[in-house]
């Protein structure tokens, strides 16, 4: 593996995320004190990011007729949207953005729903997030995207669905890295394979002059390195 870390699977904004509830329970205590909501307000929001967290639709539904802010956060700045997203909840997801949630909220880590949902392999969820408009570029607090998420991690058709927005294949993110760079590191075989299809560039190269082939060489991932110099 890259010698600087680049590709650190445990280097990642979602990676710290074992926060205890009652820490959570806490985060909001103080965001209420600070933004002066009353005892009600605060009440409702707590019950209702709760319940997201518990993935109990019904009462979520239930609080948001009541007047719950749908965009509350918890202490790590995870609106109920995060929430869903990283369980896969697509029913919640929809809820939630009927209600009109922001599909491109940030946590304290500047992660955002999609990037979760991205991470996690929600690909229902993915493709709601998308339709709502969720911001494609967004990068969190160690530059990473949706996209990075899903092809670090091999998630393949999610990764697809973002770059069917649009997005260029060839772009160059932190590091000077590629979508298929990201792939080929991993051995993500089937991501690295739809990536060429596509029109990803094996000859690019990144801010220390190596191509995904050497890459996939450097993490021995045989079958990648075969179809990257098939792909010369």
């Amino acid at each position: 593996m890259p010698e600087r870390g680049h590709f650190n699977k445990t280097t990642t904004a979602m990676s710290a995320r074992s926060i205890s509830s009652w820490c959570a329970a806490l985060g909001i205590i103080v965001a209420a004190a600070a933004s002066g909501q009353t005892d009600d307000s605060f009440n409702i929001n707590r019950a209702y990011v709760a319940a997201a967290r518990a993935g109990r639709l019904n009462e979520v539904a239930a609080l948001l007729q009541k007047g719950a802010a749908v965009d509350s956060k918890d202490r790590n700045g995870d609106t109920p949207l995060h929430l869903a997203a990283r369980q896969g909840d697509a029913a919640m997801t929809a809820t939630l953005l009927a209600a009109h949630a922001n599909a491109s909220a940030t946590d304290a880590a500047g992660v955002t729903p999609l990037m979760t949902a991205a991470f996690n392999g929600h690909c229902d969820v993915v493709h709601a997030l998308l339709s709502a408009g969720a911001a494609v570029d967004a990068t969190d607090r160690i530059d990473k995207t949706a996209a990075i998420y899903a092809a670090g991690t091999g998630n393949t058709d999610c990764m697809m669905q973002i770059v069917h927005t649009g997005l260029d294949l060839n772009r160059r993110y932190a590091h000077q890295l590629t979508l298929l760079m990201w792939a080929a590191a991993y051995g993500h075989e089937d991501t690295v394979r739809a990536l060429l299809a596509a029109g990803a560039d094996p000859s690019m190269k990144d801010d220390r002059g190596k191509t995904a082939l050497a890459m996939a060489s450097d993490g021995e991932h045989r079958p990648v390195v075969e179809m990257l110099r098939a792909s010369r």
